[in-house]
């Protein structure tokens, strides 16, 4: 199959789906070359300021030169020169030049190539950040919500996918919360934790900076201190070599995989929940479940974020595997894995947190199902119950232990072997033994008896741990999203 214009025809060329069909508009703009060659020419303005406030002879006419010109960016001109020059920075040196000419001699004047690179790649990961921080708290603050509207809604827990005793929707709910919570801190820790690389020079010696100022070294601290600032950084890394250490990576992809696997688990339920027909992700009128089932109600976008989560937990091996075979002051061999990487996670972090909001401010219950459930497992979680109910009738604990033993069993047998309904009550409201608590069986198979202090320990939860951590992101809930595809 050939196309004839394929190069002028988006169509005709891969695109990753992570931008062409998922990502927030902010995310893709973060990652994009107009961010990135925008940011290089602001750090080349940056270290020209502060060279100039530093005694250099850089004029303000220079100054004011590059200023007009930071988003005057010539594309098809960089990447004609990179094809000839085989080096992406010092292409868009000549570009940035080519409209500045009267401040051309003294762009990137002292720099190394990481200036630019590295220092933008830690602009754009704070900046990623900052995207993300906010979009998780909404997360939290919506399924807070959920779990406090269904606080004290009994449903029967699973331990091993195996009936256990019973807890409430909301408290369920609440482990989700816990994990994204734990997220929240190691995304802001990171976030935190992030330096500026400043200038550092070639091996990060500042061996250039220390001749351009004539051996002053104040100046070359305060020249790094001052382009840190500009930047918007309170501090920068005191030692590096060319590059910034590459286990920073690691920190900053660890921490969004850690995210990926919250949302995998919490995803999984919900498609658990699903199949049993107790909770259901939204479904919009038009959806469509099958092409040959028209009946089904498929929780794709809870799907959608398992698999996309899956990719965003594999990632943080790139960052691993790159600082670990870095030589000695730097080798070139991270560069093309980190374009990749480094943008990708955040890109899938940023859509599956997009996926879940949309998936937890249209959570569906079904309450009746539930407690159909319940009534089916309940019987036999009540028996302890209905033990000590008969000791203090006056019955014998050991008795009433073999009784209910034998009644349970037959009762078992029609829920297994002829696929009825768990008549385990029936049988103890026939059995003449137990009449001395027939009048207190409804009482001792309240759902709610069974449920200990969940209901508490949700209000407790949200007010003093999850409430407090949401205040930073108070002004920034914004309201429901709307998923795209």
């Amino acid at each position: 199959m050939t196309n004839p214009g394929a190069e002028e025809d988006h169509l005709a060329r891969y695109r990753s789906p992570l931008v062409s069909r998922y990502a927030s508009a902010e995310m893709a703009f973060n990652f994009s070359e107009r961010k990135k060659f925008g940011t290089w020419r602001r750090l080349w303005l940056y270290l020209a300021q502060a060279e100039k406030s530093l005694g250099l002879a850089i004029t303000d006419e220079q100054i004011k030169e590059m200023e007009t010109n930071l988003d005057n960016i010539d594309f098809k001109m960089a990447v004609e020169e990179e094809k000839k020059l085989r080096h992406d920075v010092m292409a868009h040196v000549h570009t940035f030049a080519h409209c500045c000419p009267k401040a051309a001699a003294i762009i990137h004047l002292g720099a190394t190539s990481c200036y630019v690179g590295d220092n933008t790649d830690l602009i754009v990961l704070r900046d990623g950040f900052d995207l993300l921080l906010p979009k998780l708290a909404r997360v939290i603050s919506r399924l807070a919500d959920f779990a406090e509207k269904y606080a004290d809604l009994p449903t029967l827990g699973f331990t091993h996918y195996q009936p256990a005793q019973l807890t409430t929707v909301g408290k369920r709910c609440c482990l989700w919360i816990q994990d994204l919570c734990m997220d929240l801190q190691n995304l802001e820790r990171a976030r935190d934790d992030l330096r500026f690389r400043g200038v550092k020079g070639t091996t990060g010696t500042q061996a250039s900076f220390l001749q351009l100022f004539e051996g002053d070294h104040s100046k070359v601290e305060e020249l790094d201190r001052l382009v840190t600032a500009k930047a918007g950084f309170k501090r920068a890394y005191m030692v590096t070599g060319q590059t910034y250490s590459r286990k920073v990576d690691i920190e900053v992809l660890s921490v969004l995989a850690s995210l990926g696997a919250s949302i995998h688990k919490i995803c999984t339920d919900i498609r658990l929940l699903a199949n049993l027909k107790e909770i259901e992700e939204p479904f919009e009128k038009d959806q469509i479940g099958s092409s040959a089932m028209p009946y089904k109600r498929n929780p794709m976008r809870s799907e959608r974020c398992c698999s996309l989560a899956r990719h965003l937990m594999t990632l943080v091996l790139d960052p691993l595997q790159t600082a670990s075979v870095q030589w000695f002051e730097r080798t070139l061999d991270d560069s093309a894995n980190r374009r990749v990487c480094l943008a990708e996670a955040f890109l899938t972090a940023d859509i599956i947190l997009s996926t879940l909001q949309n998936i937890s401010e249209g959570l569906v219950v079904y309450p009746k199902v539930i407690e159909r459930r319940i009534r089916q497992e309940l019987p036999f979680m009540a028996t302890e119950n209905i033990i000590m109910a008969m000791v203090k009738a006056g019955g014998n604990r050991q008795d009433c232990h073999e009784k209910i033993r034998v009644l349970s069993q037959q009762a078992a047998a029609v829920v297994k072997q002829e696929g009825g309904d768990n008549d385990f009550i029936a049988r103890v409201r026939a059995d003449p033994y137990f009449s001395p608590i027939h009048k207190q069986l409804e009482s001792l198979l309240d759902p709610s008896s069974f449920t200990g202090r969940a209901p508490q320990q949700v209000a407790k939860f949200l007010k003093e741990e999850v409430r407090p951590a949401l205040i930073p992101y108070q002004s920034k809930m914004g309201g429901k999203i709307e998923l795209a595809l």
